[in-house]
């Protein structure tokens, strides 16, 4: 099915042969995420994995599902790659030029000596409707994820710092069965939590702090991506206030949320809650983005985007306001697009916590 999406894009280019060269484009194609490397989809439907040495059996092991026809490199890549075009006849190559590094593209070309077309966000569009396997990768990412909160919650209280608890989780989802981290884990107290993406640091956690937490565990390379605010000991009204406004316009673009619908709309959905509150001033970031082989990729739910919603694309939908040297308050969840609306991933309670 995946060779036959990237077929589809050698024919609308008029080319003979696409070329991956990112990481998350080869694990689309190859199972898994070799720190270099290439994949080549010729248009008759064959595909070929150049590794090095550290890759050959992994690659080995996952041809077996994937078809791939595996060689272990003797020569520089791009060599290697010129050796593959001769030996096929390959004169057009459909690259990606959105990710490839100045160095690759004139290393690459120069050595076949090959016309280069560029994909642009082809690829990108195929990654972004989700099969039902991928799903299932990222239901488990997430579950992974969320036992792991439910476990550091445990150990939240006054007196800890950001990073002895960012460690402590990081280790929580290793524990727990993740094979990395989707992004390093955003865990803030106090003040810091106006920081959106601010830095853990030896910060005290104290009474009436609010402790903000940003994490993702992955699995099988697919990211999960969720933030849960908890209050610590006890809470203002104010706060009280604010994550409820927060809440009511998470929910609100969840509920906008469905096929057809334009990014632009979903993000405003969440916007007009917080400006009903004069507090849409202090919402200082898009309402989410696509979630998949990486952590950011397929469409983002701004102001900005001209894209529209469709089956299949998985986004996280994920409101704040950061009210400086106050506090800040974010929830997200991660969403997938179904015929008849969205489907949340996400199952944690965003009830308003005092731990």
């Amino acid at each position: 099915m995946r060779t036959e999406k990237a077929i589809e894009i050698i024919i609308n280019h008029n080319c003979d042969a696409l070329l991956l060269l990112n990481e998350s484009n080869m694990h689309y194609f190859c199972g898994f995420s070799p720190s270099e490397g290439a994949v080549i989809i010729l248009k008759s439907g064959d595909g070929i994995h150049l590794v090095d040495s550290r890759y050959t059996e992994t690659a080995q092991n996952h041809a077996k599902e994937t078809g791939l026809k595996v060689i272990e490199i003797n020569t520089p890549f791009a060599d290697e790659f010129a050796a593959v075009c001769k030996a096929h006849k390959i004169c057009r190559v459909a690259f990606e030029n959105e990710t490839i590094s100045l160095k690759q593209y004139n290393d690459y070309k120069n050595a076949s000596g090959c016309e280069f077309i560029g994909i642009d966000d082809s690829l990108m569009r195929i990654r972004n409707v989700k099969s039902k396997e991928e799903l299932e990768y990222l239901k488990e990412a997430n579950r992974i994820a969320e036992a792991s909160l439910a476990e550091l919650l445990n150990h939240i209280k006054p007196g800890k710092s950001e990073k002895e608890l960012q460690a402590y989780f990081d280790y929580l989802m290793a524990k727990n069965g993740s094979d990395g981290l989707s992004f390093d884990t955003i865990l803030l107290t106090g003040a810091h939590t106006s920081l959106p993406h601010g830095v853990p640091s030896n910060k005290i956690i104290r009474n009436e702090d609010f402790v903000l937490i940003d994490f993702g565990a992955t699995y099988k390379g697919y990211h999960s991506d969720m933030t849960r605010t908890f209050a610590v000991g006890s809470a203002n009204d104010e706060m009280k206030e604010m994550y409820e406004l927060v809440l009511k316009a998470q929910l609100a673009g969840i509920d906008a949320l469905k096929p057809g619908i334009k990014c632009a709309d979903v993000y405003q959905a969440a916007y007009d809650v917080l400006d009903e509150k004069d507090m849409a001033q202090f919402f200082r970031h898009g309402l989410g983005h696509g979630v998949g082989l990486d952590i950011h990729e397929g469409f983002s739910s701004s102001p900005r985007s001209k894209d529209t919603y469709e089956i299949g694309n998985v986004t996280s939908i994920e409101p704040g306001i950061y009210l400086p040297d106050k506090f800040g308050i974010r929830i997200e969840d991660v969403c997938i697009v179904t015929a008849d609306g969205n489907e949340n991933i996400s199952t944690f309670s965003k009830e308003f916590t005092i731990l």
